[in-house]
């Protein structure tokens, strides 16, 4: 699972990276709808949202 944590500074860089737009803003920060995400299997070789952070502010865990 791909979650966008409390350090997200809404910078808009994952937005228009991510290939399913399963990102949007949430009441403080950016989210991902975890229903729509992929983690970018079949469209990059790691999830586009943490590649292109520049703090840091998505956490990939194990469901």
């Amino acid at each position: 699972m791909i979650v966008i944590n409390e350090d997200c500074i809404n910078c808009d860089m994952c937005v228009p990276e991510c290939p399913v737009e399963a990102i949007d803003m949430g009441a403080e920060h950016y989210e991902i709808n975890q229903a729509l995400c992929v983690e970018c299997e079949g469209y990059y070789a790691q999830p586009s949202c943490y590649a292109v952070c520049p703090v840091d502010a998505v956490d990939i865990t194990q469901d």
